[in-house]
């Protein structure tokens, strides 16, 4: 059964936590490239994976979040786009089975087409090849995350659609205002992006990042408010990330994160799960909620 079809018999589904997180706890050093641990260290990988897959998660990503050409040539690395996003999904896929599905990860590439560093074709040349790589590697999924401006996502979110036969999520990160509101780093609304990403194509619509599990509730009834029917996913940090002693901190425990589900699925959430600092705990706690 398709991840919709799931969704439209009523299914609450578990998605993963946090994979730069768990990459750092693992060995992973800064200015070191996350995706390259696909070629040199995939059994490390893996584990991330399992892990999740272990805690209950019924959607599983892929380590490919800064896998775009424009990324990876950071690290010298642009030449090996295919090779590396390709290495990502086959690693989740081999970890899901058949039973789980496989989200390869998108996120954004750093380039600005209203600066001017970037044009439109480049960005949809770029999301192009990484969303074939992940398909084929064994990507169920296109999840393009933690994107802030609407015209980047929506020629990823059309990248996906023209390039694989995958389902493809889109989220935006969002942060609360004074007025009470919620906006990205550009001005985006909830609002803004539901209208924007289905008519670029996307399936599946939410939030990531930002927040704390809290504030989600507030983005998804913004979400319902412009679309009654569309499925949304949430994946909220361990609560706002604070600086301490040279440390990033995330203070929410799993049990505080699962408190807020029911809330969540009131609020109209279809897909839920844990974006920086969540843990394989954290899901496991959420999945208790859901039943898991």
């Amino acid at each position: 059964m398709s991840i919709l079809e799931k969704l439209e018999k009523n299914h609450i589904l578990l998605s993963d936590g946090a994979w730069g997180t768990f990459l750092q706890a693992t060995g992973l050093m800064p200015g070191e490239c996350p995706e390259l641990w696909n070629i040199t260290r995939r059994n490390d990988v893996i584990r991330i994976a399992e892990a999740y897959i272990k805690a209950g998660s019924d959607i599983i990503s892929t380590n490919s979040f800064g896998g775009s050409i424009f990324k990876l040539s950071q690290y010298g690395l642009g030449d090996r786009v295919f090779e590396i996003n390709k290495a990502a999904a086959e690693i989740s896929r081999e970890a899901a089975g058949d039973s789980v599905y496989v989200a390869g990860s998108v996120g954004p590439t750093g380039k600005m087409i209203i600066t001017g560093d970037v044009t439109e074709e480049e960005l949809f040349n770029a999301f192009k090849e990484q969303s074939a790589a992940l398909e084929a590697g064994g990507a169920d999924i296109i999840i393009i995350e933690t994107m802030s401006a609407i015209d980047e996502a929506s020629l990823a979110v059309k990248a996906a659609r023209e390039t694989t036969k995958c389902t493809v999520i889109v989220t935006l990160t969002f942060e609360a205002g004074p007025d009470g509101g919620y906006r990205t780093m550009m001005g985006v609304s909830p609002s803004e992006m539901v209208s924007a990403m289905k008519e670029a194509g996307a399936h599946i619509v939410g939030s990531n990042c930002g927040n704390g599990i809290k504030n989600m509730i507030g983005i998804v009834r913004e979400i319902r408010s412009t679309d009654k029917n569309i499925p949304v996913m949430i994946q909220a940090n361990a609560g706002v990330p604070e600086l301490i002693d040279g440390k990033t901190v995330f203070r929410e425990s799993p049990e505080m994160m699962a408190s807020y589900v029911p809330a969540l699925i009131e609020a109209g959430a279809n897909i839920i799960g844990g974006c920086c600092g969540t843990t394989p705990e954290h899901i496991k706690e959420i999945g208790k909620i859901l039943g898991r």
